[in-house]
């Protein structure tokens, strides 16, 4: 028998008891759950939220923290303390734990340990993961970006690398330590190759005495054609020139085809000696390499493809429809990044909507709203995205922006310091909680005048590990104590060691 867990709240003010009330769970606290949680508050439903972690974290952000610009908890905030207002009046339960399962026949989620959740309505928010198309192998050496503890996997990678380079003594040997390239030039990998430059060039300029961090070579390697592919031409060239003044290589129109310990193999098209294009293969020396080249639906959207029957597209995402719903069970809904989505803002040529932070909030107010509808027995309404533009960040004083103005078909684009300033403004306005507002933008303003980046420290990667031996004896585990003298031992054997026990 399968367990089930037991998830009760109090009266609400109404005084209908929570048991009688229809149960919403929200699978994720990413911006999608946690809008939908937050729509729902004065909704007559009983809210399970369910996530692995117990924070929400602003992951556009997440590469400051990757490379020591901000501390963690600026970017991050509790769940349980976001929702408590909602927690204190008895409508939403949080539960920390993973889904493995959804069962769509009974209306169950099941959890990490055999738990199952009934649910009246499901909004799926459970977000991406990396995509190594294929090649998960190389993970173990080229990290992604997707939660705080790939950020500190990436920092302490590239703090150490210079560390591994003042050691090495041999020129040839330290180079490779001395090299970083990031594979995949979208924001994240523009952002990323930028901020890595700015380390080696002001950060850790006058920190070593054997190594010049000012001669590390930071390299964006692309496939496509040109960087933010997404932006307009014009903005994508002037992207690549900010990376360049900053320090960092731009490599486009190169396919990675390994990645190992130390570097990267990839195929590029060169001009042959009869003046046609040929394919060459490279091998970059590279002990530190990011991945920042693709993302995956969260493994939940197989689990409700095989329960639901629904179809997935190339990415591993929910082909939902236009209300957000998974087709033939409108009480399943799906948001975020693990919904192939289309907006209706014009019913006759719907647009794919695209996977980023304000589409994931919008989603999640939507599916709240419809639920709310079905409950009065009204009809849900479509999806209908508002796009007001793209942002990326470079580097200090260096982005490009791309705003779309309201009610019209034009935008604004600009670029260099005016957008750094403006993606800063609506970054920071945009992060959970006063506190890391102020946090945020007084680490920034310490960073921009100053060139230092203070949140440098990583744990000890032996820290999770005992720091003394483990002893086994039959039947206890003990921590090995010092070793005693001759004397103490010749005193104690005879008492301490029962008969027929072995010393480990």
């Amino acid at each position: 028998m399968p367990k089930t867990a037991a998830v009760t709240s109090s009266s609400t003010a109404s005084g209908a008891p929570a048991a009688q009330r229809p149960r919403v769970v929200i699978i994720g606290a990413g911006f999608g759950g946690l809008e939908a949680a937050k729509a729902l508050a004065r909704a007559d439903v009983d809210i399970v939220v369910i996530d692995r972690t117990n924070h929400h974290l602003f992951q556009p952000l997440l590469y400051q923290v990757a490379t020591a610009g901000l501390h963690a908890p600026a970017i991050a905030a509790p769940i349980r303390h976001i929702l408590r207002h909602q927690i204190a009046s008895g409508q939403l339960t949080v539960l920390m734990g993973e889904v493995t399962g959804i069962d769509a026949a009974s209306d169950c989620v099941v959890m990490n340990g055999g738990e199952h959740l009934h649910f009246d309505h499901l909004i799926v928010a459970a977000g991406a993961t990396h995509s190594y198309f294929g090649n998960d192998q190389w993970a173990k050496y080229a990290p992604g970006l997707k939660t705080l503890g790939d950020a500190f996997t990436i920092r302490r990678r590239v703090l150490t690398a210079f560390e591994h380079a003042e050691r090495e003594t041999d020129p040839v040997a330290r180079e490779p330590w001395l090299t970083f390239a990031v594979v995949g030039a979208g924001p994240t990998g523009v952002e990323m190759a930028g901020t890595m430059a700015e380390i080696a060039q002001h950060t850790l300029s006058e920190e070593f005495r054997r190594i010049d961090s000012r001669s590390a070579r930071v390299i964006l390697i692309e496939g496509a054609p040109r960087v933010l592919g997404t932006f307009p031409e014009d903005l994508s060239e002037k992207a690549r020139t900010q990376l360049q003044g900053l320090g960092a290589e731009v490599l486009t129109g190169a396919k990675v085809t390994n990645i190992t310990a130390f570097g990267i193999h990839y195929d590029l098209q060169e001009p042959g000696p009869d003046g046609q294009p040929r394919t060459v293969s490279h091998f970059l020396p590279a002990r530190t390499v990011v991945w920042a080249a693709g993302v995956a639906g969260s493994p939940l959207g197989r689990a409700l493809a095989k329960s639901t029957g629904c179809q997935l597209d190339r990415a591993g995402r929910v082909l939902v429809e236009s209300d957000l719903t998974v087709p033939g069970h409108p009480n399943i809904t799906v948001v975020g990044d693990l919904a192939s989505a289309k907006s209706y803002l014009d019913p006759e040529h719907p647009a794919p909507v695209p996977g980023v932070s304000p589409a994931a909030k919008q989603m999640g107010r939507k599916v709240a709203l419809n639920l709310i509808r079905r409950m009065k027995g009204l009809e849900p309404q479509a999806f209908r995205y508002f796009d007001y533009g793209s942002l990326a960040t470079i580097g200090k004083r260096a982005a490009v922006a791309m705003i779309d103005i309201p009610f019209t078909s034009k935008k604004i684009k600009f670029s260099g310091f005016p957008a750094w300033l403006f993606w800063l403004f609506v970054h920071v306005y945009f992060l959970i909680g006063f506190r890391n507002r102020m946090v945020v933008f007084m680490d920034w303003a310490w960073a921009y005048f100053t060139s230092q980046r203070h949140a440098r420290v990583f744990p000890d990667p032996h820290a999770l590990e005992p720091n003394t031996m483990l002893v086994k004896v039959p039947g206890v585990v003990v921590s090995n104590p010092p070793a005693p003298t001759q004397q103490q031992h010749n005193a104690s054997a005879s008492s301490t060691m029962a008969p027929g026990s072995r010393a480990a």
